[in-house]
């Protein structure tokens, strides 16, 4: 009896061991029996160099993950590192899809990049911060044991047969095996090859509301990813988009068929935009408002017919995409806000009437662009117009969740009568009051009388990067600010300073709902 209550006490403590350390951890250990562990460890993706590190993340609780975390930093890992196993961990456990999920890996490589502006006793603050949401959006799906991405073979190619067609064949079945096994086979071949090869089948996966706009930004992380986990890894990074086409697909059982799939075959043709090389004719200002209204004031078909005659007519594209990232930001600076309290995904918090962070359209069709944007700039010719004009369609209204979009930018001349400050340093202090009292108005109207007085912008970026890291942002926080961030430095004089106003904004309505992880990581830090 004696014997038999120490063996059971011994399990009670084995379990509650593994708990606290996670499944694979216990089995490395060799905690659990070994069948236990070859079970585990079977048919799964395993990353070399950065598989302890992924699967550390994916094994430990959030709560016990960054003291683990900092202590490896402190040990000589970079951040570097910690993103790629981080984005790898994510890919591996939901593989594009997971509403939640696919934001967390989306906010990844934007958080390393918000390191790189901050100075160094506080550069992993934003990247903990987003892997703290990583390790909490998957414990909170089951861990390991429910990973969505595994091994596949690579399937014969048949000859004669373009890439982009036996994808679209196998997402168009809804079979995601086969479309993961003809990725892999053409990612083997050439990642840069495969990654074109794909992006007609994400173009096709447009469906213009808030759920179906997210496979541009997705298909371009995933890319962007690389430069930190190697081209070694592309194959599996690049699998998230095909899981996301194929449940796109599957709204089209429902009779729902994205009018883009029409619409871009026969705008492409009818402007002559295939195999020709990209314009160079560079317009004046006031055509990029003139596009950028069209834009907002059209269908989705008329704006992607309106781009693709711009492309017909020889535009830069560059000039192109920013009239686009144009319209997206007269859709953030124009939105009446959230009517009432929102709930957001994967957070406690509420988005608050009249907030604008978050799944809003502007917000959402910011990001999109953004991304078709950059899409464009490393495709080939046919992907890099295609893309730009795919792009029309997220910027409408209907991309966002409850959102009201009205005509009238911010901020009004009312706001701009209330602004203070006369100096940069007076003005500074003013926005950050006007952000801690979630007062958007004036928030939007001290930054662009900031703008209007020629002070140098680096100061704002500070002071909105400080609230992008510390504030939840509902999923979009790290992503937005690097859309602001990547379109202000891509714009014209004429017209940057509307993406810091559009910042200002968002950064005002989302303070006051700190990140979950952050405290933590601010005493781990000493900062």
């Amino acid at each position: 009896m004696d014997r038999t209550r120490r063996a059971f006490l011994a399990d009670v403590g084995r379990g509650m061991l593994v708990a606290s350390v996670g499944a694979a951890t216990a089995a490395d250990l060799n905690l659990v029996p070994a069948a236990f562990a070859e079970d585990y460890k079977a048919d799964r993706l395993s990353f070399g160099s950065l598989e302890p590190l992924a699967g550390l993340m994916q094994d430990t609780p959030a709560d016990k993950q960054l003291p683990i975390l900092v202590k490896k930093l402190q040990e000589g890992s970079s951040l570097r590192e910690l993103v790629a196993a981080g984005a790898l961990a994510n890919t591996r456990q939901f593989g594009g899809q997971d509403y939640v999920g696919w934001h967390t890996f989306m906010a990844l490589v934007p958080a390393f990049e918000m390191a790189r502006e901050l100075p160094e006793p506080r550069q992993a603050l934003p990247v903990l911060k987003v892997l703290y949401r990583n390790a909490q959006t998957i414990q909170n799906n089951g861990g390991p044991r429910r990973e969505v991405l595994k091994p596949v073979e690579p399937r014969s190619l048949p000859e004669g047969r373009p890439g982009t067609e036996l994808l679209r064949e196998t997402i168009g079945n809804k079979d995601p095996t086969a479309a993961d096994a003809t990725l892999v086979a053409l990612a083997r071949r050439r990642p840069e090859e495969a990654y074109n090869d794909l992006q007609p089948v994400v173009e096709e996966a447009i469906f213009p509301d808030a759920d179906g706009i997210h496979c541009s930004v997705l298909a371009w992380r995933a890319w962007a990813t690389l430069d930190l986990t190697g081209k070694e890894h592309a194959q599996t990074l690049l699998r998230q988009s095909i899981h996301y086409c194929v449940n796109m697909e599957r709204r089209t059982a429902n009779g729902l068929e994205p009018s883009v799939r029409s619409v871009l075959p026969r705008l492409l043709e009818r402007y002559k935009l295939i195999g020709r090389s990209p314009g160079q004719r560079q317009p004046e200002d006031a055509w990029i408002v003139h596009l950028a209204q069209t834009i907002n004031d059209g269908s989705r078909e008329q704006a992607a017919e309106a781009v693709a005659a711009a492309l017909g007519e020889g535009m830069d594209p560059e000039a192109v995409g920013e009239a686009l990232s144009l319209a997206a930001n007269q859709l953030l600076l124009c939105d009446q806000g959230r009517p009432t309290p929102t709930p957001t995904s994967g957070t406690k918090f509420l988005k608050g009437p009249n907030s604008v962070h978050g799944d809003s359209a502007g917000v959402h069709a910011s990001d999109a662009v953004n991304a078709w944007r950059n899409i464009a700039r490393v495709s080939n010719p046919r992907n890099a117009v295609a893309s730009l004009i795919v792009a029309a369609y997220c910027v409408t209204p209907g991309v966002g969740n409850n959102s009201r979009v009205g005509k009238q930018l911010y901020p009004l001349p009312e706001h701009l009568e209330k602004v203070q400050g006369k100096d940069a340093a007076a003005l500074l202090r003013e926005a950050e009051q006007a952000i801690r009292n979630n007062d958007q108005p004036l928030a939007c109207a001290t930054v662009q009388r900031y703008g209007q007085l020629g002070n140098s912008p680096r100061a704002i970026f500070d002071l909105l990067l400080k609230y992008a890291v510390s504030e939840d942002g509902a999923l979009h926080a790290e992503k937005y600010y690097r859309t602001a961030t990547e379109e202000f430095a891509a714009a014209r004089p004429a017209f940057r300073w509307r993406q810091l106003v559009a910042l200002a904004r968002v950064t005002a309505s989302e303070y006051g709902q700190p990140a979950p992880g952050y405290a933590e990581a601010c005493r781990l830090l000493k900062v």
